[in-house]
């Protein structure tokens, strides 16, 4: 979602902030701005658009000059992306970046309304929280932050400069995440540790309900009450190069290239003797092996990893195992108990709606799991177990890390998705493990390529779905489950025989008619079990090369974004 960030120090501040911004571009943005203080004063800078467009701008009216200041990458929730409802929002003395929803932002613009305060410009619950912070603002910013924050609803973090305290920047949080950095004499704020790692790989976590005050290139954290804290100093272990290209056209290209590594850096420091050691994850057998019922919760990428899981889990340790949207989970008042095991995967760990599940399932009693890639993340911090896939920093908003890659696959790929993209829409089809595989292709597809896209059970097909096969249709059948591959070659050859263009995903020996398949993508055969680990990269490089083809920016999808920190 938006991107946060902050700077005091000796620097170019707008040159920071800017730098800083970019390394967040992944979360998605339609606008982005800066507030600098310039000679005692707050000067901001603010457009609708890319942070090129920002950059331009200032080149033309002028960029602010200063050493200390806050910058934004906004994704418009309330409000239309425009100029105006671009971050930073300022009321009379107080000015603020805001990432995260204020739910309660129309009661509280009433209030202001009621009390004289009818200033508003922008249609932003961000400006809401401004005017309200001026409201209560009487020259002590941690008792005005402290009476803003009680009254606000939601999950956010602030970056907060006030007009009469030049060269000092405050920051809060409560839900969404929020480091402090900290360099030689020079101190930043940002929602994630790429923004800061080209100039420090120093920094602290901000907890919730914490304040961070930055001034004279440092930092001081108090709690809400004004109570003074001493917090660890933490160290990134990723390196500036990690969050670049790496020679690739594209992230989204460099990542799947990437996975061999990211699996192998993931299982091996867990293998002991030839079996599985997971009691670095505080993960004990004898716990798991009491076990009722396991629920697997997550979004997106994430939960079609659990479908997977879900066939592996019964299928090799006989629990049941139930896979649920965490939006819907999360309201659905789901029946847990003691002997239950809630399993919460997400990338980000920042993920709101895995969040609320976490929070759900402990206040009930159940057991937590969490499989998340960041370290010190909110999931991965309050959960009673965490696995972390190690997988380093991903920047294409298409999820790939969480999968392996196979590089003789990629010519027939290129070549197969020159056919899908004059495409209206198409279907994947597979059953089993590879009905979840298929699920996961086709969002690949859509997300970047915005080829409308379906995935459907095999079996399925005649109990409707097979009525919208056309002429010249792509559909795309995953066939990696030998036990399952002649029923799958079956449904193939329904569709085929209705017109359909058929594009088979299968292991090198698998026995399927040639007359089944217009085009056959062959990948090596390992234990069925695994292979959605190898089937998931065709599906890949099938979404990443129908998109290239078709122009689209594939590394920032419209209308997505890589960390979905509010619901």
């Amino acid at each position: 979602m938006c991107g946060i960030v902050g700077y005091v120090g000796p620097r170019d501040c707008a040159d920071v902030l800017v730098s800083a911004l970019t390394k967040l571009e992944y979360r998605g943005y339609d606008s982005a701005g800066i507030a600098v203080f310039e000679n005692g004063r707050i000067e901001v800078a603010k457009t609708k658009g890319r942070l090129a467009d920002l950059t331009e701008k200032m080149e033309k009216e002028g960029k602010p000059q200063g050493h200390a200041g806050i910058g934004h990458t906004r994704w418009a929730t309330h409000g239309e992306p425009s100029d105006i409802n671009s971050h930073p929002h300022s009321g009379r003395r107080v000015t603020i970046v805001h990432n995260g929803i204020i739910e309660n932002y129309k009661q509280l613009k009433q209030f202001l309304i009621d009390n004289d305060r009818d200033e508003f410009l922008s249609d932003t619950d961000t400006e809401v929280v401004a005017q309200l912070l001026d409201f209560y603002y009487d020259g002590d910013p941690i008792r005005c932050i402290r009476k803003t924050l009680h009254e606000l609803r939601g999950s956010f973090a602030l970056g907060i400069v006030f007009a009469d305290r030049p060269e000092t920047v405050y920051a809060v949080r409560c839900e969404s995440p929020l480091i402090v950095g900290q360099g030689r004499d020079e101190v930043f704020i940002a929602s994630d540790v790429p923004a800061i790692i080209k100039y420090t790989k120093e920094y602290y976590l901000l907890e919730q309900g914490e304040i961070a005050i930055l001034k004279n290139g440092s930092v001081d954290f108090c709690t809400l009450h004004g109570r003074k804290l001493k917090k660890e100093l933490l160290f990134a272990d990723w390196d500036e190069d990690s969050a670049e290209k790496g020679g690739y056209p594209h992230y989204m290209l460099k990542e799947i290239h990437e996975q061999p590594t990211a699996v192998k850096t993931t299982i091996t420091p867990r293998i002991e003797d030839g079996l599985p050691d997971l009691s670095e994850c505080g993960i004990i057998f004898g716990t798991l092996r009491n076990l009722k019922n396991i629920f697997i919760v997550a979004c997106g990428t994430a939960m079609h990893a659990g479908m997977v899981g879900k066939y592996v889990i019964e299928k090799l340790a006989r629990v049941p195992v139930t896979v649920d949207i965490a939006s819907e989970f999360r309201y659905r008042d789901p029946l847990l108990t003691h002997d239950d095991l809630i399993i919460i995967i997400s990338q980000s760990g920042e993920t709101a709606d895995s969040k609320a599940v976490l929070s759900l399932a402990k206040s009930r009693g159940a057991k937590t799991l969490a499989i998340v890639n960041v370290k010190g993340s909110s999931i991965a911090r309050e959960a009673d177990m965490v696995i972390y896939t190690h997988a380093g920093p991903e920047i294409a908003v298409a999820s790939t890390k969480a999968e392996k890659t196979i590089d003789r696959v990629v010519d027939m790929c290129q070549y197969v998705s020159t056919k899908l993209i004059t495409a209206d829409s198409l279907l994947y089809i597979g059953r089993g493990l590879d009905y979840a595989l298929s699920m996961e292709g086709s969002l690949k597809l859509k997300e970047i390529s915005y080829i409308h896209s379906e995935s459907y059970a095999a079996g399925e097909l005649k109990h409707g779905t097979i009525s919208l096969i056309t002429e010249g249709m792509p559909v795309i059948a995953v066939a990696t489950q030998n036990t399952l591959l002649e029923k799958t070659v079956s449904n193939i050859k329904e569709v085929k025989a209705r017109g359909a263009m058929t594009i088979v995903i299968c292991d090198e020996e698998a026995d399927i008619d040639a007359d089944a398949a217009d085009y056959m993508i062959r990948i090596p055969k390992i234990n069925e079990t695994l292979m959605p680990m190898v089937a998931t990269v065709p599906m890949q490089l099938l979404a990443y090369y129908t998109s290239v083809n078709k122009g689209n920016d594939v590394d920032k999808p419209r209308n997505l974004a890589k960390s979905v920190t509010v619901e």
